[in-house]
């Protein structure tokens, strides 16, 4: 086969510079769709690069019946052809083949991805194949775009990114369900004369944990960098089977040093618009789609919350609003008690119909490192909620002084030898500061339309789940 340097496919269908039509040319991809008659095949052949496909027009008598019958649903082929203004509707060019080499063949009979649809539930058991599916590989460019506009808005503010440890002594949210690491043999594990497991023996030396939250590691950079951010994975070990929940998901967590509550506040919201308007900008072919195929008002909602200033309350306003509405819900509504999803929505969807940020949370209800008001029932914290997510953004101004935040350690029962060295930042230049955690995951299933958190990451990991 000739040696032609291939192009992906989206640098045929939106050329940058001077047209590439005319031109002979190669490429290289997966077959999603082969029709025709006995004269002419045409081939819906995708690399990935875009959402559409390239047609690859092959004259029957050329090639010969025999040497396309390989060429089905799934294969992957390299094609040498002339690139042409396309005769059909549909597409405006398409290549005329000159050289057709079959990579991988794909049985028919047992390729699972076939012209017909599939449901979201079955592309779930085949995660290793969904990639090759428009609705994947639309949420895979867009997860990568997103990802891309995360660093770059940090980057370009001057933040520095921060690399907090997957392993862990210590439990940021003192949630408590966290996955064990440990090397001790799983059958007979060394045991302390109470008949407890003796983690001295372990690797670490102690008991460990896969993360919760990088946020305490970048409290500790922001204490000398100012203003840093961690991109990494956490993991829950809550059995939640939910549409909202994963066991390993990722977290985008800034940490910035002499910002209160407000200038948190404003990061967020700023923050957020910058990604949904990356989405608008790089994304368009993608959220069509999605948009077509799964939620008819997804580019609408992004526009939304791009165009429109996000409504701030404290949590006492938003409990009377909730209380005053006569709404029937299925978890009451009471000072001090959190809110759950069909709440957070209400606010968002029903009775502001825009964004919410929520200020000054019960201090019951919120981690031991949120600032306390001077009224000693709430903290700075500081919830984002958006339509059909609900919480997307949970932050606070972090407390700077010693005592108050040794006392709310004691109180918690936090074992004060696992946090010696986040005390130590409070007792050494101290300095007010504040930060957010948005969940990577929630931000995608937001941008997609998509309804389930297991569709938004390629290999989901949920109780009794970690196939791949």
């Amino acid at each position: 086969m000739e040696q032609i340097k291939r192009s992906p496919i989206k640098d045929l269908l939106m050329p940058t510079g001077e047209s590439p039509v005319g031109r002979q040319v190669n490429v290289k991809g997966w077959v999603r769709t082969k029709r025709g008659n006995k004269n002419v095949a045409f081939i819906a052949l995708n690399d990935g690069s875009i959402i559409h496909n390239i047609q690859i027009v092959a004259d029957v008598q050329r090639f010969g019946e025999d040497a396309l019958k390989p060429i089905t649903t799934g294969a992957c082929l390299s094609v040498n052809g002339t690139l042409v203004k396309s005769q059909g509707q549909g597409q405006q060019v398409e290549i005329q083949a000159n050289e057709i080499l079959v990579y991988g063949s794909a049985d028919p009979e047992t390729y699972p991805l076939q012209k017909k649809g599939h449901s979201l539930e079955f592309l779930r058991e085949i995660a290793h194949l969904r990639p090759r599916t428009n609705t994947f590989g639309a949420v895979l460019r867009m997860r990568h775009a997103m990802a891309f506009a995360i660093h770059k808005y940090f980057n370009d503010k001057g933040f520095y990114n921060i690399h907090s440890p997957i392993i862990t002594a210590s439990d940021a949210e003192g949630a408590g369900a966290m996955f064990r690491v440990t090397t001790l043999d799983a059958k007979n594990p060394p045991l302390k004369e109470d008949g407890s497991v003796n983690f001295a023996e372990d690797f670490f030396g102690k008991p460990t944990s896969l993360t919760v939250s990088g946020q305490l590691e970048a409290e500790l950079g922001a204490l000398a960098l100012s203003n840093v951010y961690t991109f990494g994975p956490t993991f829950r070990a809550e059995n939640s089977n939910t549409p909202r929940h994963l066991a390993e998901f990722w977290m985008i967590e800034p940490e910035m040093a002499f910002y209160d509550i407000n200038d948190d506040m404003d990061l967020a919201e700023d923050f957020l618009k910058f990604l949904v308007r990356y989405a608008l900008d790089n994304c368009m072919n993608d959220l069509q789609f999605l948009n077509n195929m799964y939620d008819k008002e997804l580019i609408e909602r992004l526009q939304f919350v791009v165009d429109n200033k996000f409504e701030r309350l404290t949590y006492t306003e938003a409990i009377g609003i909730l209380i005053e509405s006569n709404q029937i819900w299925e978890f009451p509504v009471s000072w001090g008690s959190d809110l759950q999803a069909e709440h957070e929505r209400y606010l968002v969807e029903q009775h502001f119909k825009k964004p919410v940020i929520l200020t000054g949370y019960p201090i019951g209800i919120k981690a031991f490192y949120m600032k306390q008001n001077d009224d000693g029932k709430t903290v700075r914290a500081m919830d984002v909620l958006f339509p059909r997510i609900g919480e997307i953004i949970g932050g606070s101004q972090r407390e700077e002084e010693y005592d108050i935040l040794y006392k709310r350690i004691k109180d918690l029962n936090i074992p004060e030898e696992e946090m010696w060295w986040y005390l130590d930042t409070r007792r050494f230049g101290s300095a007010p500061h504040s930060g957010f955690g948005l969940g990577f995951e929630r931000l995608m299933l937001f941008v997609t339309g998509m309804t389930n958190i297991r569709d938004v990451i390629p290999f989901p990991r949920t109780p009794q789940n970690a196939e791949f």
